[in-house]
């Protein structure tokens, strides 16, 4: 009886060491998942671009970086914005506590010419609109193409519904980059 209750405690030493061994190797593979959903919720994630709203400079399809540390925005910027549950990617124009207005193709920040990103002629003339403290205005490069600031399904955007910058174009790779 003796000799069958020693086996007995070796079989059980064997499997409770099988078992730690197993938990000591996922330990590392734990700790990775771990610092990957980390790193995606709260510092950086993939971004795709939907649409054709930013186009030329980014196209449907892309995938971009963004950047959810950055929270100081400034003019032209790429930003993501959460509209009603909609992610969407559009540019800085306007910032907190100025006016901003489009008059014959040139675009006025307190009534003072601005050079615009989009240098083409493609903006049409809006009425200068304030923008309150903690909100943005935000437009897509393909200006007759997006709904942005001046539609009132999205209106100006506040601080809080922006998620983050994106500078860095990761796909496709022959676009690979940094964005301007």
């Amino acid at each position: 009886m003796g000799d069958y209750m020693k086996e007995d405690k070796i079989e059980k030493y064997g499997e409770q060491t099988r078992i730690f061994k197993i938990l000591k190797e996922a330990i590392p593979y734990v700790v990775i998942i771990l610092v990957v959903v980390f790193i995606r919720t709260f510092i950086v994630t993939p971004v795709k671009v939907n649409g054709s709203s930013m186009y030329p400079y980014l196209k449907g399809g892309e995938i971009l970086i963004l950047n959810k540390l950055d929270r100081s925005y400034h003019r032209f910027d790429i930003v993501v914005v959460n509209v009603n549950g909609t992610k969407i990617i559009k540019r800085v124009i306007g910032l907190p506590e100025e006016s901003i207005s489009y008059q014959n193709c040139k675009l006025y920040i307190n009534d003072e010419e601005v050079e615009d990103f989009v240098t083409s002629c493609i903006t049409d003339d809006f009425d200068r609109v304030f923008i309150p403290k903690g909100y943005y205005f935000v437009m897509g490069d393909n200006r007759q193409n997006s709904s942005d600031s001046r539609d009132y399904r999205v209106g100006l955007i506040s601080k809080s519904q922006i998620e983050g910058t994106t500078s860095l174009r990761l796909y496709p790779f022959n676009r690979f980059g940094i964005l301007k």
